[in-house]
């Protein structure tokens, strides 16, 4: 019986520390995954840039305001304005989501032939860049470095202006 106790002994001492060195070398956890797609974040735009008509004659600068107003300085003199339109770009993505606006630094070149004019200092009219509904319009307005005895005539840009949106 002594023999029978002591290989009984023998094999729980075995068990027991088989099943110790299981328990204490691995774990199990389970999870899930889920992603959430957002409305992907568009621009377009509605109406393009129109300082409309001015008298440049004595050069000068032209600001054209996000409110669509102009603002002569130097020898610069307004002419008709009702054609004149900061530039209205919509905005569409995910509601409640933050975003930012980027506007041209560098001075643009509008032309007329081999006349040209420079465009700067654009400026935008949002005070909030968060959307609170599907879609926002974002105003563009820029100031004309006009100089003495420019040709009359049209003048643009030669390539489209860029402004681009990107959720933060």
């Amino acid at each position: 019986m002594k023999r029978s106790f002591v290989k009984y002994l023998f094999s729980l001492l075995i068990f027991v520390s088989t099943y110790e060195s299981v328990a204490q070398n691995s774990a199990t956890a389970t999870f899930t995954a889920s992603v959430t797609i957002v409305e992907p974040i568009t621009l377009q735009t509605t109406r393009n840039m129109n300082f409309a008509d001015v008298d440049a004659q004595y050069g000068g600068q032209v600001t054209l305001n996000t409110d669509d107003s102009r603002t002569a300085n130097g020898g610069a003199i307004l002419k008709n304005s009702t054609s004149a339109t900061a530039a209205n770009l919509k905005v569409s993505g995910q509601n409640g989501y933050a975003y930012s606006v980027q506007i041209p630094e560098q001075n643009i070149k509008l032309s007329n032939g081999s006349t040209e004019i420079i465009l700067k200092d654009f400026k935008t009219d949002i005070d909030t860049q968060t959307l609170d509904k599907d879609t926002q319009t974002i105003k563009v307005g820029a100031t004309l470095e006009l100089q003495p005895g420019l040709d009359p005539g049209i003048y643009s840009s030669s390539t489209p202006i860029a402004v681009v949106v990107s959720y933060n």
